[in-house]
């Protein structure tokens, strides 16, 4: 009798729970049927929107119930805290599974090369989202004396970063950040933040919605130059094509033209400013120095020579995320991902790696929104069927599932189980209910593995 097809997933965020879901509702699902072993270095699972999106974003949150669906299917095992490749190799892998994916995401920042971007307040902002996220592995205090920051980037992540600075501790409250996060954000001294962009209001990455959001706050005032109101042949054929760009863009002038009111923080979104160096003193910043930019008729922008310097003493760059080197498998190193084709691993000799496969940012680099994922999923895991269906993937050792948990335990490897998680869920509920809040985080990797039961 056949048995299912065994596959193992590394990574538990969003894009590795797709890959699970294509799986389950394959034919290969019905007969023989499939086993998936999802593999998370962190206690709990749901990578990204655990880790990465705002606590104030509880809409995207709410992705995760979609995602406990697929997870409570039979056909799945998480293995939590099992750190690829220190608990468990590619080998060890091999040995246990047909077919491997990995959709391990992205979690570094992005490298920006301008003058004093090493100063003391010069910051990742990949590093403050796991702060103010509460992940186990980063410091429990952040510094927050700048009474004036700069934010580097159009992006989402720079939208989340400049409004976290900008609010209160106490309009985060009612969210699940942790208590040293809400204490180190009471003492935030932050009064003005500086959005830099350096294109114009048609270029920027930002979502409407989110967008929007900042406008929402009852402390933070919204504030637009009308001069960085400008568009060229380019930039109007953008909106044209793009309603998301038209709706940002018609967001962006409405509060160009609107009198400035009096909420005590102020948040300004500066476009056509090119970041060109951070000015520091006695190794701390101390400003920030721009290059004026002018569209150059394709939404493209060109250098003015018309410099400015801006007064801030703390900067955050949100211009990528970049995802982590993994072993034992090929690296584009310019764009951070593991070279592919349709989800298939392929080697320098542009021979697929066989029974190797990725999925999500691993793949395709830090781009798109959350649910981008799930067509990389889908052709991912349907060229992983047409693998198999070939016979071109190959034979596990040992494939029956109690073989991972007897390696691990050998290997004195503490894991959490997706049983494991409803105990943490719970835990962390009943840490806010008495707060009148949905729950707080757990933050100690420690506190996470004892409350899973691990």
């Amino acid at each position: 009798m056949p048995r299912p097809l065994r596959v193992a997933i590394v990574g538990a965020g969003p894009a590795g729970i797709y890959a699970a879901d294509a799986l389950l509702k394959s034919d290969v699902a019905a007969d023989p049927g499939v086993s998936i072993d999802l593999f998370e270095r962190m206690p709990a699972p749901f990578g990204l929107i655990r880790y990465g999106v705002a606590p104030d974003h509880p809409r995207i949150k709410g992705i995760v119930n979609a995602l406990h669906q697929v997870l409570d299917k039979p056909q799945i095992r998480l293995f939590g805290n099992v750190d690829y490749p220190t608990d468990i190799s590619l080998d060890d892998l091999r040995a246990f599974y047909d077919a491997v994916i990995f959709s391990t995401g992205a979690t570094a920042d992005r490298d920006m090369s301008i003058p004093g971007i090493e100063l003391d307040g010069s910051y990742g902002a990949a590093d403050f989202v796991s702060w103010y996220d509460g992940h186990p592995d980063v410091p429990r205090s952040w510094p927050l004396e700048a009474e004036k920051v700069a934010v580097l980037g159009v992006g989402n992540v720079a939208l989340d970063v400049a409004r976290v600075l900008a609010k209160t501790a106490d309009e985060l409250l009612p969210t699940e950040i942790p208590a040293n996060v809400y204490e180190g954000l009471k003492a935030n001294k932050a009064l003005e933040i500086h959005v830099f962009g350096r294109r114009g209001p048609a270029q920027a990455k930002f979502s409407p919605m989110e967008l929007r959001e900042l406008d929402h706050s009852p402390t933070i005032e919204v504030i637009v130059d009308p001069e960085d109101i400008d568009y060229d042949d380019g930039s109007i054929a953008t909106r044209r094509g793009n309603k998301q760009a038209d709706m940002v863009a018609k967001t962006l002038e409405n509060w160009a033209i609107r009198d400035v009111g009096n909420r005590p923080h102020k948040l300004f979104l500066h476009f056509f400013e090119s970041p060109a160096e951070i000015l520091g003193e006695d190794g701390k910043v101390v400003g920030l120095r721009t290059e004026r930019t002018a569209l150059d008729g394709t939404g493209n922008v060109k250098v003015t020579g018309e410099f400015k310097d801006w007064d801030v003493t703390a900067v955050y760059r949100a211009v990528g995320y970049l995802s982590d080197k993994l072993p034992k498998l090929p690296w584009d190193l310019d764009s951070g991902t593991v070279p592919d084709e349709g989800g298939r691993v392929i080697q320098e000799s542009g021979e697929h790696l066989q029974s190797t496969y990725v999925t999500g940012w691993i793949r395709r680099g830090p781009v798109g929104l959350i649910g981008h994922t799930k067509g990389d999923a889908n052709e991912t895991v349907s060229n992983l069927l047409a693998d198999h269906a070939a016979g071109r993937l190959h034979t596990p050792a040992s494939p029956e599932p109690a073989a991972v948990e007897t390696f691990l335990a050998e290997r004195d490897v503490r894991f959490t189980t997706w049983e494991g998680w409803y105990k943490l869920d719970a835990a962390e509920k009943a840490l806010g209910e008495p707060q009148g809040r949905e729950r707080v985080k757990i933050v100690e990797r420690e506190d996470m593995l004892r409350e899973s039961g691990a």
